[in-house]
């Protein structure tokens, strides 16, 4: 063993390596920002006179939490604004609307978000109810899922939105039955009235990058996947947040970054993406990703099926979701992105989005050969049968955000009663991609839903949210206390291209968690309670609790 006298030396509890050969050790050593040893009592002679001693009091150590898909600029941003996340009624979301625009009356527009579709009757606020709470400027406030917004009258008013407004190809305008807009917009919609609202500033990007970096170093999480960089609706472009940060030193996270697929154009796009690349390679933050949105989401028919979705009453609609981008040119496209090196980031929720992104992944891999570009898709709400194992065959990671893989209202009301059971049946399919062998990452896609790993590797275990007794949700698509740490470490590292990152081995990068106990040594329906008590990147630590 190296006698040099480590920096760091964290022992005296449970080290959980996520390396296969070796899964436990008991004590860890840091140098120059590296792990130099891993093992037990003979670590400990690494300890010099300078050497920091963190004792782990049986505490698990874990590797750093890694986060495959999240926004957390556009986080940050609504945490300053009107932020309606811990809103769970009708009622409760309308009052805090109107107390956040009685305190903010010099506000020219009460812009925010996070309200939840279940809190409103078929998951559709009205204009009338925004009205009562800011009667007298317009209000723009994105829900929970961020493929929808909700505005008032002058919100409308102003954006010149009347019964006459066509529908965008890529969105809806909800209309009531005398077909006056409701004051709901889905997906490329929102954009008639978010092109209107106050854009932020360099100044206010950079506080919501920071801000949020607080938030996820007290999560455990060391790196993570920004899913869109680029404007996008009502979401103003993160770049030069993470530019400023990774300059001045203040990124002390490692990040990905994700550009922006404008679906709105084509292959021209391309050259404008491969100059972003070069720019945005600073530091700790490099974007070498590419972010095709392939579909909606299932809440509001948006989400692209292979069937038509039901109506109340069970019977076969015409309505069968939105594919963005045409299937054709998405192969088309993905295969001169791979050729180009580029990282191929999808949202494919429903399971044509999911086909025709496995697609693409296998014309690329066809064209180029399967070089090591690691393509991913992010949130695989339905998975036909047949396209499981091609997630092995392809290469292709799976990118899952337990949380949604659950029984709450938006499952139950918004969701299984157009899918029908047997497609419902189909949801979140964890164990049995995991069964066919393939590589699987998580992310939280915060601030969708909440960005504690914790929170997630509860959720994966035991298919119900840490804060419910409700029934088990596909109980048969559980997985292991092992494989859902190992999707937050390893699987989003390998997804991150952070290949000296993911496990505790010698040479790795010293990006670790302690967290307040082992959550191997209580029953799985506890693992939520755990809590992050320190977080280091690099040997250095960034959050102590």
């Amino acid at each position: 063993m190296h006698r040099t006298p480590a920096d760091l030396v964290l022992t005296g509890g449970p080290v959980l390596t996520m390396d296969a050969a070796r899964s436990r050790a008991t004590t860890v050593a840091v140098t120059d920002g590296r792990i130099t040893a891993v093992g037990h009592d003979e670590v400990r002679e690494l300890t010099g006179p300078r050497t920091e001693v963190v004792d782990l009091a049986g505490r698990l150590l874990v590797p750093g939490f890694q986060d495959a898909h999240i926004h957390p600029v556009t986080a940050g941003l609504e945490l300053a604004r009107c932020n309606l996340t811990d809103t769970h009624t009708a009622a409760d979301t309308v009052a805090a609307v109107r107390a956040y625009a009685d305190t903010h009356p010099d506000g020219e527009w009460i812009t925010g978000g996070g309200w939840s579709m279940d809190a409103f009757d078929g998951g559709a606020p009205t204009r009338e109810q925004l009205d009562t709470a800011v009667p007298d400027r317009p209000a723009y406030l994105v829900n929970r899922d961020h493929h929808g917004a909700w505005v008032n009258t002058r919100a409308l008013m102003l954006a010149g939105i009347t019964r006459d407004t066509p529908d965008p190809a890529d969105g809806r305008i909800e209309r009531d039955d005398r077909g006056e807009p409701t004051g709901l917009l889905q997906e490329g919609a929102m954009d008639l009235v978010a092109r209107h609202t106050p854009r932020s500033t360099p100044a206010d990007r950079l506080a919501a990058l920071l801000r949020a970096q607080r938030l996820l170093h007290s999560c455990g999480i060391t790196a993570w996947q920004d899913a869109i960089i680029g404007g996008f609706g009502s979401m103003d472009d993160p770049a030069d947040a993470y530019l400023t940060a990774a300059r001045d030193g203040s990124l002390t996270a490692r990040v990905v970054g994700a550009l922006w697929w404008d679906r709105e154009r084509g292959a021209e796009q391309i050259p404008e993406l491969v100059a972003r690349r070069k720019e945005l390679n600073v530091g700790r933050f490099r974007a070498g990703s590419v972010k095709i949105m392939q579909d909606g989401v299932a809440e509001t028919g948006t989400a692209a099926l292979l069937a038509p979705y039901l109506d109340g009453c069970g019977c076969a609609t015409a309505n069968r979701g939105t594919s963005f981008v045409d299937p054709v040119e998405l192969r088309r496209h993905v295969t001169e992105l791979d050729a180009l090196g580029f990282q191929a980031h999808f949202h494919a929720l429903g399971d044509r989005a999911v086909r025709e992104a496995l697609d693409a992944v296998e014309a690329a891999r066809a064209a180029n050969g399967r070089t090591d570009t690691r393509p991913h898709l992010a949130h695989l709400q339905i998975v036909h049968p047949d396209d499981i194992p091609r997630f092995r065959e392809l290469g292709a990671t799976a990118n899952i955000q337990p949380l949604w893989a659950a029984h709450e209202p938006q499952m139950d009301e918004l969701t299984i009663p157009f899918l029908g059971a047997e497609r419902a049946a189909l949801q979140y399919p964890f164990g049995a991609l995991l069964r066919s062998g393939a590589t699987v990452a998580a992310g939280s896609d915060w601030p969708v839903s909440s960005a504690d790993p914790l929170h997630g590797i509860h959720t994966a275990v035991n298919r119900v949210t840490p804060d419910s007794e409700g029934p088990v949700f596909l109980p048969e698509q559980r997985i292991s206390l092992t494989a859902a740490i190992a999707a937050y470490t390893a699987g989003s590292a390998y997804v991150n291209h952070l290949d000296d990152t993911g496990s505790i081995r010698p040479g790795a990068l010293a990006d670790l968690v302690v967290l307040d106990r082992d959550p191997y040594a209580g029953p799985p329906e506890e693992i939520g309670h755990t809590r992050v008590l320190q977080t280091y990147v690099g040997g250095r630590r960034v959050h102590e609790a």
